[in-house]
Order: C-alpha cells, then sequence, then structure tokens
C-alpha cells in the first residue's frame, strides 16, 4: 500500500507520516525506486500512534510505549492524569477570568488577588509529593496496618472506622463511587461486596497494582486529592480513610473543593481520618501526651498534617452541605456530608 493511499485511509497527511518514519515510529519496507510499502501491520501501528498523538504523547515517549519500555497501562494511566490536571487548571484560569470580566479590568486589587489566589493553586497542586514514599510500602502495607501493640495506635477502630463510612454513604448497586487514597483497597472493598462499582485514585503506582490484584474489578486511577482523574458530577459518593491528613490546611480545601466538583448534586461524602475537633482540642490532646510521658504520639502528630476538623465541617457547611461527624477515639474521626 502506498503512502498517499494510508495517508487517505487514516485522514492525515503523507508528511506527517514521513515525520513519523523519520522519528523511528514506523518502518514501512521500500521497494524499486525507494518506494515506500505499508503493510497491514503498519497501517495499524499508524493508527495507534495518531491515537496516542492526539492525547498528547510526545514522539520521545510514543517511541518507548511502542518498544515495551514502560508499562503501557501505567503510562497510559499517567497521561489521564496529567489531562486531567491541565483540564482542572484550564476550568479554574476560566473561572478567574470570568470573575475579572464581571468586574474592573485596571489592574484593581481584586483583581490581583484573584490572579495571585490562581497562582497559588497552581503552585499547590504542582508541587505536592508523597514525602512518605508510600510505593515502598506498598508490598506490606496490609501487614503493617496493627491495631495493637502500640505506643500511640493510629489505627486503633480502624475496621470500625471503615465500615461505619460504609453505613453513612449507604451505597446503592447502581452507583458509582469514588475512593480517594485508595490504597491497597480495603475501604473500597466494603463498597464493592455491596455492589457498587468503586473508582480508587492513588499516586502511588505500587499501591494501586497492589490493589489491583487483590480486586481486579475497581476502576484503578493515578491522581492524588488536588487533581482528582475524574469527571465534573461523575460520581454518586466520595469516600475517604487515613489519608487526608497528608494534606496541609490549606491543601484540605482545596481537595474538598475537587470532591465537591466531581460529586454529583444530591451526592455525599464521608472521610475517616486523623484529626481534631479543633485547636483547642488538638493542644489539651498534646498536653495529655506529653504528661504520659508519650513522645512517640506527640512525634507521630507533628510529622502529619492531622485536621482541625471544624475548618472542615465549616468550608462543607458553607457550600450547603448537611455535616455529620462522629469521634471514634483521641485521634479519630468521621465527617459525613451529603448535599
Amino acid at each position: 500500500m502506498r503512502i498517499k493511499e494510508v495517508a487517505n485511509r487514516l485522514g492525515t497527511t503523507t508528511r506527517t507520516i514521513r515525520f513519523y518514519e523519520e522519528k523511528g515510529l514506523v518502518k514501512p519496507e521500500k521497494g524499486a525506486n525507494d518506494y515506500r510499502n505499508y503493510k497491514e501491520e503498519d497501517v495499524k501501528e499508524l493508527k495507534g500512534i495518531l491515537a496516542l498523538r492526539e492525547v498528547g504523547m510526545s514522539t520521545v515517549q510514543i517511541k518507548k510505549f511502542l518498544k515495551g519500555e514502560v508499562d503501557q497501562f501505567s503510562f497510559l494511566d499517567m497521561q489521564r492524569s496529567v489531562l486531567y490536571e491541565e483540564m482542572i487548571q484550564i476550568r479554574d484560569m476560566i473561572g478567574v477570568l470570568d470573575k475579572m470580566m464581571e468586574g474592573d479590568l485596571t489592574g484593581s486589587e481584586d483583581t490581583m488577588e484573584l490572579a495571585q489566589k490562581l497562582k497559588e493553586i497552581k503552585q499547590m497542586r504542582k508541587n505536592w509529593k508523597d514525602r512518605w514514599d508510600f510505593d515502598a510500602q506498598a508490598e506490606q502495607y496490609d501487614e503493617n496496618i496493627k491495631t495493637t501493640g502500640y505506643g500511640f495506635n493510629v489505627h486503633q477502630q480502624y475496621e470500625e472506622a471503615l465500615t461505619r463510612v460504609r453505613d453513612c454513604i449507604n451505597p446503592l448497586r447502581h452507583e458509582l463511587g469514588l475512593d480517594i487514597g485508595v490504597g491497597t483497597g480495603n475501604l473500597a472493598e466494603l463498597f464493592l461486596d455491596r455492589g457498587t462499582q468503586m473508582i480508587g485514585v492513588d499516586q502511588s503506582e505500587r499501591m494501586l497494582r497492589v490493589c489491583l490484584n487483590k480486586h481486579p474489578n475497581i476502576d484503578a486511577r493515578r491522581g492524588h486529592f488536588l487533581s482528582l482523574p475524574v469527571s465534573d458530577k461523575g460520581v454518586d459518593f466520595v469516600v475517604s480513610s487515613y489519608a487526608l491528613h497528608h494534606l496541609t490546611d490549606e491543601e484540605k480545601e482545596l481537595a474538598l473543593a475537587e470532591m465537591d466538583r466531581v460529586l454529583i448534586n444530591g451526592g455525599r461524602l464521608a472521610i475517616a481520618d486523623l484529626m481534631f475537633e479543633n485547636q483547642a482540642t488538638k493542644k489539651s490532646i498534646l498536653q495529655q501526651y506529653l504528661d504520659e510521658g508519650n513522645d512517640e504520639a506527640i512525634d507521630a502528630i507533628n510529622d502529619e498534617y492531622y485536621a482541625d476538623r471544624s475548618r472542615l465541617v465549616s468550608w462543607l457547611i458553607d457550600r450547603d452541605y448537611r455535616v455529620e461527624t462522629h469521634q471514634f477515639n483521641r485521634i479519630l474521626h468521621l465527617v459525613f456530608a451529603s448535599k
């Protein structure tokens, strides 16, 4: 098959095909007078190349993909996350532009404040990193969840908390849920058992692999709280357990905004996590640990970002959510909210 015929068949140009040849992505046979002869296998490969280019991959990335130098599913999943992050940033920029057009366009304080806020949000999404190295923890994560035997036990009432999250949500079989920080899938599993479809988002590729090995029916996606690879109003409910405390207070509010974005009207969310009722309670509990001589507890708390529950509740109420809370022990709480 000649190059022009291939171009017409694929809806592209001969110039584009030659470009991919130059980059070593496709290698047709060449006959007399150096004419290219494309086989069906070459055409099929070109279809894949064109599709990958349409979703934003560079020729270097495509070459690695075709050569099998990367895990293809993980590579595509990462590309999806990148595109969602770009989409979210574009949406934020459009929102700021809309507000600017509603007001004074001559460099007012409000305009500068909007621009600065947008810049800060971009930086938060771009700069968030997993400083706890969950990739390294993935294989032994379930084994390391101990509910007893420590001077400071963050997983005390672990199973009770996960079960209560499920019961608060009360999932229906036809619904689609999202578990953020899905880890190895322990919380999502409780919803699968009810016949509910689940999307599991985690920033750790190895955690997702373990999750899929345990629960192949979970739609596992690479991503994080601040940039969810989920469409607007795409899920009926959002859940999360033992993950939000890896975000600063400012990042937590951005995470709540992302949850709000992906929830349908009338959706609900439930978060079981390490937190304090408010700052006064945090101070009191830290003093209790100090009086008990429990340095392990104090060090663990100071190494994380345990939430101020009152801030989460206020944020949700300000956006017309109905909110309920429950405290399991000194550091473990549940926040349930419905629109």
